[in-house]
């Protein structure tokens, strides 16, 4: 990930005292749910509270949320992740455009800043016009099946390519949907240890799976993988990652190995850093030391192709030759060799593709496109060639990214996935705001692609595209919640 910083205003909705918008019949009914009412910040005249609402029942298509305020003077100044009204004491949360589905034990998470006492909290609330009492009345006998839960148990499947969808061995359809998990690509170099003191146990898959993740793109650090440099590294790192991607697969997740950071001394254009360990991120991944990478990785997981390879995170041989020869790039990312501001020889995606299969390992891997994974315009002119044919195009979609509007999707994004699967392994927004995502994912369903946010790391949302403020899982304000309120009505 390229880190931007950028001060865009949360997208709100103000609400005006005294009136009520216009709120339709809901699809269907409630037949059962629970609510978590929370005063998250609070200071002289006003706070900032948060819902969580359960729904026990039967899956809905549609939601409407009620409650009443003790206090009179109580009121909702903006709200999101809903259409939020008042009318007197009483508040009405209607569902977005983006998140009308509930299924049954799928949660939605309003939120809204008010006017007036934190408290007294309400402690009576509806959805749909039933009670929330956390007891469901019989619901229908096909509900568990019409839920669009997946199943929570069993391992995470094998996947292969058939045609421009990604699919399990039985043939169905499978998006790979979920977070990117960072630290290994960079604690190791920066003596944090393996994961930066973040668990890598069964209770945090658990706290993702709660989020209905299905994936978990991995980065990691190519020295530390090979030995040369970090702590830990070689044997120790090695057996890290593997533990951890037994964990995921064990628990119905798919992971996927992402090479982040690379050998190679780089001075160039946008340089991030000059050193020759991978201490950052460089343009292209080098010959000298990344084939050998993928030698490993693919010998350590072949055979078990419930894990996917990410060839490398975000290429920039563009950007090294100062965009003045755009085919001279995408010869650079495709075949390596020598290449304009880069001064180590380079390993394009089709050497890494090679190194793969020479293995014998058949696993599903992604190679990107240029300009940090924006920009896929000639990927299907300059894609490797892959004897299983279980290739993938990976995209990165950020609000900063020269890509970011529907119609730049419809004519460079669509044209590749009409031909081969495109996965999205970063997608965020530097505002904390999900308002951007929520036009991506919406976009991304309607494709049928999957994606996974960045990211799965409690560092504060002050930046940008942080999903949680812990390792339990608890959504931050507003990206974390936008993303994961999407994420509990999507099938993988």
């Amino acid at each position: 990930m390229r880190r931007r910083i950028a001060l865009l205003a949360t997208a709100a909705l103000a609400v005006t005292a005294g009136t009520i918008a216009a709120v339709g019949s809901p699809a269907n009914a409630a037949t059962g749910c629970t609510v978590t009412y929370s005063v998250t910040n609070s200071w002289s005249g006003g706070f900032q509270a948060g819902l969580v609402v359960t729904n026990l029942g039967d899956p809905l298509t549609s939601w409407r949320l009620g409650f009443t305020f003790p206090d009179p003077t109580q009121r909702v100044s903006q709200g999101w992740n809903g259409e939020w009204s008042q009318t007197g004491s009483t508040v009405t949360v209607t569902n977005a455009s983006w998140n009308g589905s509930l299924p049954t034990n799928g949660k939605v998470e309003p939120a809204f800043v008010g006017a007036g006492s934190a408290g007294p909290k309400p402690t009576a609330f509806t959805l749909n016009g039933v009670a929330c009492n956390g007891t469901p009345s019989s619901p229908s006998p096909s509900a568990s099946q019409s839920s669009s839960q997946p199943p929570t148990s069993g391992p995470a499947p094998a996947l292969r390519v058939s045609g421009n969808r990604i699919v399990t061995t039985a043939g169905r359809a499978y998006r790979l949907l979920g977070v990117n998990r960072a630290s290994g690509e960079f604690a190791c170099v920066q003596g944090k240890g393996m994961w930066d003191s973040g668990p890598v146990d069964k209770a945090s898959v658990d706290a993702m799976k709660a989020w209905n993740v299905h994936a978990v793109r991995i980065p990691l650090n190519e020295d530390c993988w090979l030995g040369l440099s970090g702590s830990p590294s070689g044997s120790a790192y090695q057996q890290a990652v593997k533990d951890y991607v037994s964990l995921l697969v064990a628990n119905g997740v798919n992971p996927i190995l992402d090479l982040h950071w690379t050998h190679g001394q780089y001075t160039g254009n946008i340089s991030a850093c000059a050193d020759v360990n991978a201490t950052c991120q460089k343009p292209m991944p080098s010959m000298q030391y990344t084939p050998t990478f993928w030698t490993q990785v693919a010998n350590a997981f072949k055979g078990n192709n419930a894990v996917v390879f990410d060839l490398f995170n975000e290429p920039y041989p563009d950007a090294s030759n100062n965009w003045t020869d755009i085919p001279a790039a995408w010869r650079c990312l495709r075949d390596g060799g020598t290449c304009t501001g880069i001064t180590y020889e380079v390993a394009g995606m089709q050497d890494l593709v090679d190194a793969v299969r020479a293995t014998g390992a058949t696993n599903i891997v992604l190679a990107a496109g240029l300009t940090w994974t924006n920009d896929l315009t000639q990927w299907l002119t300059y894609k490797p060639t892959d004897p299983t044919g279980n290739l993938v195009a990976s995209w990165h979609s950020y609000n900063f990214n020269a890509c970011v509007t529907e119609a730049c999707w419809d004519s460079q994004i669509a044209t590749v996935a009409a031909q081969v699967p495109v996965h999205a392994g970063e997608i965020g927004q530097d505002s904390c705001a999900h308002d951007y995502i929520d036009r991506l994912m919406t976009w991304l369903d309607a494709h049928s692609l999957g994606y996974t946010a960045w990211t799965w790391n409690p560092w504060g949302c002050t930046g940008g595209n942080v999903l949680i403020t812990d390792y339990a899982g608890t959504p931050t304000v507003t990206y974390g919640q936008g993303f994961r309120a999407h994420l509990l009505t999507q099938n993988p």
